[in-house]
């Protein structure tokens, strides 16, 4: 009898005090903000599929020779679809369809499109995964949204929009909630280092009938187009989703994908410091929105889940 109730909190204690998935996350946040500023050069110069593939060999090389040097070798093969599957989305369809939408709309009109991720995520993974949906977590999910929105709204009088646009970004936004959704099972199998390796391999994989468009165009690219288009590989893609994939071992999809809310402010912030672009006040008011809404959907998850997780591994998972 003594047994069952001091196993209960062992494990969710080592979790939270483990400081490195926390952080992973936050890397992975700020790497993908960061992301959007070296797009806008890299995408005068290069067209939607030669910047994904051009993105995607970068970082299969960082991964590659990374994976190499701590000799981790191949994933074992249940992890196979899931790696398979995301990179196929996730890595290859989302990236050509995202840097297409965005030629296509203006920056306000993506942000709010691609922003129902989140939501597709938390949606698919309660179904598919049986991790639930915490009511904290629809909660901030829901006043993000609101902020993405209104940072959606407060710059999208500086460009134009078209259905093939949007349809585009819905496209991102789908195939990004299904690589997620798909990676998530994949991690009990594989490291963080192998998932996202592979996975960026079978992307590359994927965006190769875009060679001899990225060959043509990396001839006439600037030095600094080309450039940026190396660090999205080495930076926002090898190492952020490295990070992503660790953190998302060590808690549920729904949580993680409520993390990326943070991004619309991140992006706000680095575009005033690094381009002088000075925000307008709802610009501000929705990146802080953003904010609030991801501290209310991470605020009390590990408390609600607790009981859940120490009675039925499948629904808690690794966060447990």
């Amino acid at each position: 009898m003594t047994t069952t109730p001091k196993a209960l909190p062992d494990a969710p204690a080592s979790a939270r005090h483990d400081w490195r998935a926390p952080a992973a996350a936050c890397t992975t946040v700020i790497l993908w903000a960061s992301a959007f500023v070296s797009i806008r050069s890299a995408g005068e110069a290069y067209s939607p599929g030669a910047l994904a593939l051009g993105r995607l060999l970068a970082g299969s090389l960082t991964l590659g020779v990374i994976l190499l040097v701590r000799r981790e070798g191949l994933p074992a093969r249940a992890a196979w679809p899931g790696i398979v599957t995301s990179g196929v989305l996730w890595f290859g369809l989302y990236m050509v369809a995202l840097n297409w939408g965005e030629q296509q709309v203006d920056a306000g009109t993506a942000a709010m499109v691609v922003n129902i991720g989140p939501i597709l995520i938390a949606l698919l993974s309660a179904g598919l995964l049986g991790e639930g949906l915490p009511r904290r977590l629809l909660v901030g999910m829901a006043v993000s949204f609101g902020g993405a929105a209104v940072v959606g709204l407060s710059m999208s009088g500086h460009g134009s929009s078209s259905v093939l646009g949007v349809v585009l970004c819905v496209v991102a936004a789908v195939a990004y909630a299904g690589g997620v959704v798909s990676q998530k099972p994949a991690l009990r199998h594989g490291s963080a280092l192998q998932i996202t390796t592979f996975g960026c391999l079978i992307g590359t994989v994927a965006c190769l009938p875009f060679t001899g468009v990225l060959v043509s165009e990396a001839a006439d690219a600037p030095v600094s187009a080309t450039l940026n288009m190396v660090y999205l590989g080495v930076f926002p893609t090898a190492l952020a989703f490295t990070t992503w994939a660790y953190a998302l071992a060590r808690t549920t999809a729904g949580r993680m994908g409520a993390t990326t809310y943070a991004v619309p402010a991140l992006v706000v912030l680095m575009s005033w410091l690094l381009l002088d672009e000075v925000p307008a006040l709802l610009t501000v008011a929705g990146g802080l929105l953003c904010l609030a809404g991801v501290a209310v959907s991470r605020g009390r998850a590990r408390a609600a889940r607790t009981p859940v997780s120490a009675s039925s591994p499948q629904s808690g998972g690794p966060e447990s």
